[in-house]
């Protein structure tokens, strides 16, 4: 949620660790070194050479993720390159897992995939380096949607740092929402002192009416809920060339991971309160127009997904709230993801230049 750098919560993987994992999944030959660690902050991962190539090594802390949790992930990846979808290879253990528990560790291996890694060392909410980008990034999200029907597993269990979606569906969101936090003590106890229902009804009050009976007849889709340019490798004529990192996906609705792609895409939120100009309106027509390309849309569709878009955030925003609660005891980042993320993103679709993005993009000229 800022600019500057910090050390990572989770300690690198050592060459030594990842040789001991490599031993239970046997179609990956043994390590030749590390090449790269990842700087993302909810676990830690590196990529590996092996006497067979180069793997993608990643650890979860086991409050995070179960080898039964990620074995959902994992089936969704196995539909989606059933169908056709460029994505990682999940390698397996010698018993047939998907992933292994070591430790404190909950362990998972991807052969490396296809494409370049162009936005690797981007910072959170990164808008993409060019307008074709962003259309082919819509062409691919559109591609991942038509790939992804027939994928009938129920949604995740509770677990932290999952982009869900029972709250802006129902009926009373209000109901909903003391339901999601009743559901995750460690949340509940963080909201216990704060006036967070007043918070959220208000912004249910501003951005949500009529949201419920819009989204009524969305058909449930598992979907990837973490669209932005570096969770995508890219082929040398600026398309996408293979989808990664599937830990946020789960069964929502395109609509739903239509808006996230917006909004992790088209808003430089690192500058929220620095700069009014964060909105890149242009991008998100782009992406929109990419995504028509394969599945041709509608006023209302459009309409829905705009209404959808400032609130879109809050489960996982809610989410990471319990997760830097729970899981790290770190007050103040669950404050800031509080305060900044969940509240602070929404109020921004209120305000003069919120207003004016959301404008632009649901012009009729546009639709």
């Amino acid at each position: 949620m800022g600019t500057d750098l910090e050390a990572p919560t989770w300690p690198a993987i050592t060459d030594d660790e990842a040789a001991a994992i490599l031993l239970r999944f046997p179609a990956s030959g043994r390590i030749d070194g590390t090449r790269w660690n990842s700087p993302r902050p909810f676990s830690a991962a590196t990529l590996i050479d092996t006497t067979r190539g180069p793997f993608f090594l990643k650890r979860h802390d086991r409050q995070v993720r179960s080898v039964a949790e990620l074995a959902q992930e994992h089936a969704f990846i196995a539909h989606l390159a059933a169908a056709g979808l460029s994505v990682p290879q999940v390698m397996l253990t010698t018993d047939g897992a998907s992933a292994i528990t070591v430790g404190e560790g909950t362990y998972e291996l991807h052969r490396r995939s296809a494409g370049d890694d162009l936005y690797r060392d981007s910072l959170s909410w990164t808008r993409f380096l060019s307008p074709e980008h962003a259309h082919a990034a819509g062409v691919a999200l559109a591609r991942l949607h038509e790939a992804s029907r027939g994928f009938d597993m129920p949604a995740r269990t509770v677990q932290p740092l999952v982009a869900s979606f029972s709250i802006l569906p129902a009926g009373d969101p209000m109901a909903a929402a003391e339901a999601y936090v009743a559901a995750r003590p460690t949340l509940a106890a963080f909201l216990a002192g704060r006036s967070w229902r007043r918070q959220l009804a208000s912004l249910f009050a501003a951005l949500a009416e009529g949201l419920a009976s819009r989204l009524a007849d969305h058909s449930p889709l598992w979907t990837h809920n973490d669209w932005h340019p570096s969770n995508l490798l890219w082929a040398p004529d600026g398309a996408v060339e293979t989808v990664f990192d599937f830990g946020l996906a789960d069964r929502t609705c395109w609509e739903h991971d239509m808006a996230t792609a917006i909004e992790r895409t088209a808003i430089a939120w690192l500058r929220l309160g620095k700069d009014d100009a964060i909105a890149d309106p242009e991008a998100a027509l782009s992406l929109i127009a990419g995504y028509a390309t394969v599945r041709p849309l509608g006023r209302a569709e459009i309409e829905t997904v705009l209404q959808l878009l400032p609130l879109v955030h809050i489960e996982f925003a809610l989410s990471e709230v319990a997760y830097f609660a729970g899981v790290l005891g770190d007050h103040a980042a669950a404050t800031r993801a509080w305060d900044e993320y969940l509240v602070g993103h929404a109020e921004w679709f209120l305000s003069a230049p919120g207003q004016a993005f959301l404008a632009r993009i649901g012009a009729p000229e546009r639709v």
